[in-house]
């Protein structure tokens, strides 16, 4: 299937690692120009090589804080001035602990808040009128499956992915007319580092191996397992493309059937 990605322009934040780096590298593969970002200067560089052996195609990638909204408009002008455009951008942050709400203090809430829904305003905000020019964009912001059934001890991300899901959702509602789609993906129980950090706490507080408790976290999966990066980048990819322009507003989860809502 062509997705019709070649020649795209695609930013893709938190892309060093994990579903971000899976995300770009399947961007890169479909023919897009992709840029990504990170804090880590020395992962970044790894992810870009990364991404070329696997597509052949050297992302530009820089070093920002995504909670810096000056860090995120810089960053978006130069993609802009580099590729002429921008036609596609994948929001995404790193996770927040695992806390239940006594134990979550109030700075933690607000680093929370500005690392998860903060950054997904700042990127809203440089590339939708970018978008709009050109009548043509996609914005696809990256949650959890918490913001459809939230999980015990997640408090912080069950409460602030919500917020992203309804900014996504609204701002599909007020850019749909401009040729822009607006939508949100949702990753269940899949193999990456953040995973494996959540199942050593849990192992931590129960006693039990990594290995164990990855054998629970699958018992729950309808699908009998772990995700992978790729199957997450695979419907993030169909979301940026044209055959997906009919596609708008919606939350979508990755996870194996483990979300058990109807909708």
């Amino acid at each position: 299937m062509d997705l019709g990605l070649k020649g795209r322009v695609a930013i893709v934040a938190a892309a060093s690692k994990g579903l971000g780096l899976a995300v770009a590298q399947e961007f890169a593969r479909e023919g897009a120009d992709v840029a990504i970002c990170s804090r880590n200067s020395a992962e970044l560089e790894k992810a870009g090589a990364a991404i070329e052996k696997a597509s052949g195609r050297a992302p530009h990638w820089k070093a920002l804080d995504v909670t810096r909204y000056d860090d995120v408009r810089e960053f978006v002008a130069e993609v802009s001035k580099r590729f002429g455009r921008v036609d596609i951008c994948v929001t995404n942050a790193g996770g927040p602990p695992s806390k239940k709400f006594l134990e979550t203090s109030n700075e933690e809430w607000r680093t929370a808040v500005e690392m998860n829904l903060m950054s997904a305003v700042y990127f809203a905000r440089e590339v939708l009128p970018k978008m709009r020019e050109r009548r043509w964009g996609r914005l696809i912001t990256i949650t959890s499956m918490t913001v459809k059934q939230p999980v015990d001890g997640l408090i912080l991300s069950n409460s602030v992915r919500a917020a992203v899901a309804g900014l996504a959702r609204t701002l599909a509602n007020e850019f749909g007319a401009d040729g822009i789609t607006v939508n949100n993906v949702c990753p269940g129980y899949t193999q990456t580092g953040r995973l494996e950090s959540l199942a050593d706490k849990q192992a931590a507080e129960t006693g039990l191996s990594r290995e164990k408790i990855f054998e629970r976290m699958s018992a729950q999966i309808p699908v009998g397992r772990i995700g992978r990066p790729e199957e997450f980048a695979a419907l993030v990819a169909f979301l940026a493309s044209e055959r997906a322009s009919y596609i708008n507003g919606t939350t979508t989860a990755v996870d194996g059937g483990w979300v058990k809502s109807l909708l």
